[in-house]
């Protein structure tokens, strides 16, 4: 299991920027590939990118290009940089284990997510 804490939400405007942290513990974290989700009002959570232990990187279209994962181990801090942001990127962002984009959404505990509200 793995226990994190998300934070860097805020509001902002269209075109502006963000960066997430998520501060996980437990040696799951350390060596599982893990992911930004979000979930915006009436639709499914979904992975948005992931980073493995080593800083291989995937990303779903509809950030690719906007968005930048990265960790730091000896900080066990996931970030995600989020430039060029649009109203549909509103959302709660979570992190959890994660590669494949469009793959099962892990079940078991989440965090309480850092809201991100992109207006107009």
């Amino acid at each position: 299991q793995v226990h994190v804490v998300e934070s860097g939400g805020g509001l902002v405007q269209a075109g502006g920027s963000l960066r997430l942290s998520c501060v996980g513990s437990g040696i799951i974290f350390s060596i599982s590939a893990m992911g930004w989700y979000r979930q915006a009002p009436g639709k499914q959570r979904e992975l948005v990118a992931a980073v493995t232990s080593g800083g291989r990187t995937n990303y779903a279209d509809s950030v690719k290009g906007r968005f930048t994962i990265s960790r730091d181990n000896a900080k066990n801090t996931v970030y995600l940089q989020m430039n060029s942001l649009k109203p549909e990127d509103t959302a709660v962002y979570y992190c959890n284990p994660g590669w494949v984009v469009g793959g099962p959404i892990p079940s078991g505990s989440w965090g309480q997510g850092t809201q991100v509200t992109v207006s107009s």
